[in-house]
């Protein structure tokens, strides 16, 4: 387990303040429970999200990089970032910085116009809060600490496209034992086991949710997530863990269209991995904001004893 990662920078972006604030709640608790501490980045600002690179992509490098700027200032050399769109723009800002001279000529010239220190590649990394739970207190020390086990609670975990790909701005994957894998994804499974969870084989781990069609094509998107839920419900699972709050609304929401407008009904529950973890952890379902998520898992909770 690494030390290093008890004490982190936390970006939460612009998602966990808003549609995602289970989330940030939820892994917030879950860092207190677990010890850690997450202290806020200063004055942060969007990571450009999905729109800004279809107007100018070393724009967005640029406002990612800002973000890294931030926490080396404020003396961190790791950067938690929990939403899968955050974490994907820092990983490619420090990728492209760190590879394409134009990227640093924009990022410096707009750094100094924005009166604040260019950031250099290398300095700070940046991790995902699968990361951060894994490495810092791993799967038998999250045994030890579980109070209110998820035994019976079957699982389909669900990482989304942004997690993995592309795979060349994620370096450290793909290394072997203890490493994370983009082609099959583990870490939120061997969490959710550790505290107890049944993983059920789940083929789309990393299938596009549509979350970037939403407003474009509606249609789209309901289609691509209706399949994620009705494949979850073949394999057997209670819910869908989520990792990423684009994804966790999109299922959310696309699951109440889905029976709206083609008429078909699924009953498959939606929940952040970090609200299972809490309440595994001994946390109240409120403590964690199950109660923010459209998606009611109330009953099946309570079933379960975790409610």
């Amino acid at each position: 387990m690494s030390d290093k990662h008890k004490r982190v920078a936390y970006y939460p972006g612009c998602a966990l303040e808003g549609t995602g604030h289970a989330y940030n709640r939820s892994t917030r608790e879950v860092g207190k429970a677990l010890g850690l501490d997450l202290v806020e980045l200063r004055n942060w600002n969007c990571c450009g999200a999905m729109e800004v690179k279809n107007i100018d992509p070393r724009l967005q490098t640029y406002l990612s990089a800002r973000n890294l700027s931030i926490a080396d200032a404020m003396g961190f050399d790791t950067v938690m970032a929990p939403c899968n769109g955050c974490y994907h723009n820092l990983k490619k800002a420090e990728y492209d910085l760190a590879k394409d001279p134009a990227s640093r000529e924009v990022t410096d010239r707009l750094s100094r116009k924005a009166g604040h220190a260019t950031y250099e590649a290398g300095k700070v990394t940046t991790i995902h809060a699968l990361d951060w739970i894994k490495e810092s207190v791993g799967e038998q020390g999250l045994k030890t600490r579980v109070k209110n086990s998820l035994k019976g609670l079957k699982v389909a975990n669900y990482y989304g496209c942004m997690y993995t790909r592309p795979r060349h701005i994620f370096p450290e994957k793909d290394k072997g034992p203890g490493s994370e894998s983009t082609s099959k994804p583990h870490f939120m499974d061997d969490l959710l086991a550790a505290a107890g969870a049944e993983n059920v084989e789940y083929p789309l781990k990393t299938a596009c949710c549509g979350g970037a069609h939403t407003l474009s094509d509606s249609d789209t998107s309901t289609k691509l997530v209706l399949n994620l839920l009705t494949t979850a419900e073949a394999c057997g699972a209670d819910v869908i863990a989520t990792e990423c709050p684009t994804c966790h609304t999109g299922l959310e929401m696309h699951q109440v269209r889905a029976e709206k407008v083609f008429g078909r009904k699924t009953s498959v529950k939606i929940l952040y991995f970090t609200q299972l973890l809490g309440m595994a952890l001994g946390l109240s379902a409120r403590k964690v904001g199950v109660q923010e998520n459209f998606s009611d898992s109330t009953g099946l909770l309570h079933a379960r004893g975790l409610g």
